[in-house]
């Protein structure tokens, strides 16, 4: 399950094995495909209950993993990639909004504040596990109320941890500045993926 004569010592692009991808983001798909990656969707279907004691890290590590391990089949030649994305701010996890109000309850505490973006990813083959996550800080200008009811309205961010989309119109009249990995607020860390992935197969 190696790679075949790639690693980065000997200066080649590493090539890796098809990976299968339980998450049905879009955007996770876009970026796996724009990236170059050869995968296929698979469903997972796992509770997202986490203890709310523990710190984001661990909390998105945990929800990786958690999905991981509810695969039950054997994986073959394949990674298994799971993950799971969290909005963090003032020791608050922001999950995905569940009605209209709780979108504009979130997105009134983003505003005019700094947050994290916490992604966990899980890598699994028959024979082995890892886990990491990657961290970006977003800040948000102060927002009006009649342009959090306009996003809301018009974006409908129901599927979107924290109620907003970093790649639609929120990320690009809101979002102030971001300090890390953009892709990764948009719900998957590549850059880093990428590297942990290689490093995952030449063990």
């Amino acid at each position: 399950m190696n790679p075949t004569d790639s690693t980065h010592a000997n200066g080649q692009i590493p090539q890796f094995p098809k990976l299968l991808l339980a998450s049905k983001s879009p955007r996770r798909h876009q970026l796996l495909r724009d990236a170059g990656f050869n995968f296929e969707y698979i469903d997972i279907d796992a509770d997202e209950a986490f203890d709310d004691t523990q710190s984001p890290e661990e909390i998105c590590q945990f929800l990786a993993k958690y999905k991981s391990v509810h695969h039950q089949q054997t994986i073959g030649n394949h990674v298994l990639v799971t993950a799971d994305t969290i909005v963090y701010i003032n020791g608050q996890v922001l999950n995905k909004p569940q009605s209209v109000e709780e979108a504009h309850a979130m997105l009134r505490t983003l505003s005019n504040h700094t947050h994290s973006v916490y992604t966990g990813v899980c890598l699994r083959t028959d024979g082995q596990l890892h886990t990491f996550y990657d961290r970006t800080d977003v800040t948000f200008h102060d927002l009006s109320d009649a342009e959090i009811a306009h996003y809301v309205e018009q974006y409908q961010p129901f599927d979107k941890a924290g109620s907003y989309g970093v790649q639609d119109w929120m990320g690009y009249v809101g979002v102030k500045g971001i300090q890390g990995c953009f892709y990764n607020v948009m719900g998957f860390p590549v850059a880093k993926f990428y590297r942990e992935l290689a490093a995952f197969c030449q063990r």
